[in-house]
């Protein structure tokens, strides 16, 4: 049983609506990688994550490790560019980071994956989204997080100091440069108490 979202007092209340992206800011990090981070650029953020909770088919994947099966410790969905996404907040996001980020990004973003994070046993290891172009060309990721906040970290691949980020209640983050090949991200899992968390990532055509 996902553990209940406790509603953020500073989410507007009603329909969703999306803020400027003019007062989002930009970490450099190393190897032409680059972080921008905008809190709270989704309002009703709240009111979102309950009707995609409540409207996309979730599922429970379990993938190969080592010498055995595991589950994987959150739900998916993921969302080709010909399908329609399940909410119409989710276009109006996509179409908006895409007219912001179209002059230095060159493309559009055409996909949407979802992960449901139900509490804090559920997670994502260390990684880059490298399947694809993301493997030898510069792309962006950007992340949309609804519901409770939860830790983000960032650390350059092979290891080194982590930069962590709290995410949730309609923050947005954006990966970009050399971001997915020379730097991992992580959700890790937690034993203080955390509410639930959906992330909306949204990436160009060819990146996993």
């Amino acid at each position: 049983m996902p553990t209940p979202l406790q509603g953020s007092l500073l989410d507007g209340l009603g329909e969703s609506g999306l803020g400027s992206l003019d007062e989002i800011r930009r970490t450099t990090l190393t190897h032409g990688a680059w972080v921008d981070v905008l809190p709270g650029w989704l309002s009703g953020a709240d009111e979102l994550f309950d009707r995609l909770v409540d409207g996309v088919p979730w599922q429970a994947e379990r993938r190969p490790m080592y010498d055995r099966v595991v589950d994987v410790p959150r739900l998916l969905c993921f969302y080709e560019e010909h399908e329609a996404l399940p909410d119409s907040t989710l276009d109006e996001a996509r179409t908006a980071l895409s007219a912001h980020y179209l002059r230095e990004l060159g493309e559009p973003f055409r996909t949407a994956g979802l992960c449901y994070y139900r509490d804090g046993r559920d997670s994502v290891a260390w990684h880059g989204d490298t399947s694809g172009r993301g493997a030898t060309h510069d792309t962006m990721v950007a992340i949309v997080s609804v519901g409770a906040p939860r830790a983000l970290l960032l650390r350059p691949r092979g290891g080194g100091e982590s930069i962590r980020y709290q995410v949730g209640h309609g923050d947005l983050l954006v990966m970009g440069g050399s971001c997915q090949r020379s730097w991992e991200h992580a959700v890790p899992k937690t034993r203080k108490p955390a509410g639930p968390r959906i992330s909306i990532q949204f990436r160009t055509r060819g990146v996993r």
